[in-house]
């Protein structure tokens, strides 16, 4: 075979995610695109720009906002709707909250992470989503490694491990009943890694708390929390200014940034190949509650 058909790793994930985005449009009447700002959300869309160019995106992208995000990743994902023009639908834990649907959680850590649910199943409800497209992948966390790329939830918006559908090459089930949905990883095959790896190739723009940046922190078993207003601190719990980066973004009150000093997305690859734990397990709080934890919430409906 000649060397110039040969593909690279990243040509061949793209090309798979690609292929999936293609199918969801062809064979589903009312799909979305979960877009939080963060860096795996910002790989989808511009596969998706690219999947659908010279054509505008053909569904809309929903953010679960908790109310608890960094401003600079909200600002950001404002900014990358605007510029790609495409529909943002916002679904407010506090508007559910508000409307008594979810029930504001009190303790030492306060989440709002499993309230998400409730608002992502109202919003399928209200927006008549029949597939939403996620950016887990599977090398994050045990219960995403079970997922299959289209991971099929029943008319309660449940996942069942033990009821999704065979996977054979790249063909996929999309037969759904009424008021059942599939939500659909393009990213599942991709790692960390592959991740930064695209975005330096495609030279895409992220939010700039993924690079190293003075934050003012506090430490809470074992992790580096912004100081913020969501999160009152301990007695003893010292706040610092340190030189920080974060590896993945969600609320300010459970996501920990990380030592670093990389200011370019070429120092951000040297860490991430250097680590040997995913970003999810190191920063993450709410995956720390038990062995089970994201296998829970998403066996409730989350993603």
């Amino acid at each position: 075979m000649r060397s110039d058909y040969l593909l690279s790793q990243l040509d061949v994930l793209e090309a798979e995610s690609i292929h999936i985005m293609r199918e969801v449009a062809s064979e589903f009447e009312r799909p979305a695109l979960l877009f939080s700002g963060g860096k795996d959300s910002i790989v989808m869309l511009a596969l998706a720009e690219k999947a659908f160019k010279p054509a505008n995106i053909p569904f809309p992208v929903m953010h679960v906002d908790t109310g608890h995000n960094f401003p600079e990743v909200l600002d950001f994902r404002d900014k990358r709707a605007a510029e790609l023009n495409v529909r943002l639908v916002v679904a407010s834990v506090q508007d559910s909250i508000d409307q008594g649907r979810a029930v504001e959680e009190t303790g030492r850590w306060v989440s709002r992470n499993r309230l998400q649910t409730v608002t992502l199943l109202d919003a399928i409800e209200e927006h008549r989503f029949d597939a939403l497209f996620g950016g887990a992948r599977r090398d994050e966390e045990k219960a995403r490694a079970k997922e299959r790329v289209f991971s099929f939830r029943d008319d309660f918006g449940q996942w069942d491990p033990k009821n999704q559908r065979p996977e054979l090459w790249n063909l996929y089930n999309t037969r759904i009943k009424r008021g059942e949905h599939i939500r659909v990883f393009p990213l599942s095959n991709w790692t960390e890694l592959d991740v930064w790896a695209y975005i330096e190739r495609e030279n895409l723009e992220i939010p700039s708390i993924y690079y190293a940046h003075e934050r003012e922190v506090f430490e809470r078993d074992g992790i580096l929390l912004a100081v913020n207003e969501y999160l009152p601190r301990a007695e003893g719990e010292e706040s610092f200014t340190a030189t920080v980066r974060y590896r993945t973004v969600g609320d300010m009150t459970i996501t920990g940034a990380v030592l670093s000093t990389a200011t370019t997305v070429g120092q951000v690859i040297d860490e991430v190949a250097a680590t040997r734990i995913t970003e999810r397990g190191a920063t993450r709080a709410d995956d720390r509650t038990s062995e089970a934890a994201m296998e829970d919430r998403k066996r409730e409906g989350y993603f």
